[in-house]
């Protein structure tokens, strides 16, 4: 049995570079990094991976240095104005990090649209051989797991996938019953997180708490042992889980790289 890949999301450790973030994910333990070539949002510090040459040599000679691989990219967001093409430079450099997955937003109110940048996206980087990833998130236009699943189907493409996250899953109502549904095929990795507390009404508190406080695995009332049970075995698991409060705390990127890391090996054990 293939040994389980945890995966270094760019979220849990925002403030590090690429290289930086690298040599953390190495020393905590991790086999594998996800990379953030473009901003989530217009206000996040962002390090200019896609621009930088000088930044890619750089992390590139880190992954190659500790043996540490890269996951995915993200983040693609497909709007009502993407021009799908204009993403292809994107592409080229997951492809040189060695990204088989790729992570996308969908920020269309125009299903159809969404769909047809969906199936264009896919056949984009089917030559890269990197698997775009929708995914849903309750204040997106894929708000559940049910509209991720029919957009990703209805665009028809083999590389096109579903990407579950468990803040996402939970926050979004999103049931194991219809996860049991989905193939296989249409998830090749998961992120995993933790969440306390009921639901709140308000849309706004549940973004802030998605990009800001969530918690480690095991920490928060999520049913992640149901979920990995009801995932496909084995599947790469990204653990995404930024702390504000521990970073403001002085807790440093490596400790909290390490709890994510002890605390989803324990969840695992249990599934």
């Amino acid at each position: 049995m293939s040994e389980q890949i945890f995966s270094l999301a760019a979220l849990t450790v925002l403030e590090l570079s690429p290289p930086e973030m690298v040599e953390v994910a190495a020393r905590a333990g991790y086999s594998h990094v996800g990379l953030r070539l473009e901003p989530a949002t217009p206000e996040e510090h962002h390090f200019p991976l896609v621009a930088d040459a000088g930044l890619r040599r750089a992390t590139l000679e880190r992954l190659r240095d500790t043996g540490v691989k890269v996951c995915d990219i993200e983040i693609l967001r497909l709007k009502p104005e993407t021009r799908v093409a204009d993403f292809a430079a994107i592409l080229e450099v997951g492809a040189q990090f060695g990204a088989t997955e790729l992570l996308v937003a969908g920020n269309d109110p125009d299903e159809a649209r969404l769909i047809e940048n969906f199936a264009a996206l896919c056949d984009l980087a089917k030559p890269f051989s990197i698997r775009p990833h929708l995914e849903f998130m309750p204040w997106t236009d894929a708000r559940n797991l049910e509209q991720a699943v029919r957009i990703v189907e209805a665009a028809g493409r083999d590389n096109g996938c579903v990407l579950v996250d468990a803040f996402h899953f939970d926050r979004s109502g999103s049931s194991l019953a219809d996860l049991a549904k989905v193939p296989a095929s249409r998830m090749h990795y998961v992120q995993l997180c933790d969440v306390a507390g009921p639901r709140p009404d308000d849309m706004a508190e549940i973004l802030r708490q998605a990009r800001n406080e969530r918690r480690f695995p095991g920490d928060g009332d999520c049913d992640l042992v149901g979920l990995l049970r009801t995932l496909p075995a084995g599947i790469p698991l990204s653990l995404e889980i930024p702390t504000r409060q521990l970073l403001e705390q002085g807790v440093s990127a490596l400790e909290r790289a390490q709890m994510a890391l002890d605390k989803a090996r324990e969840v695992l054990a249990r599934r």
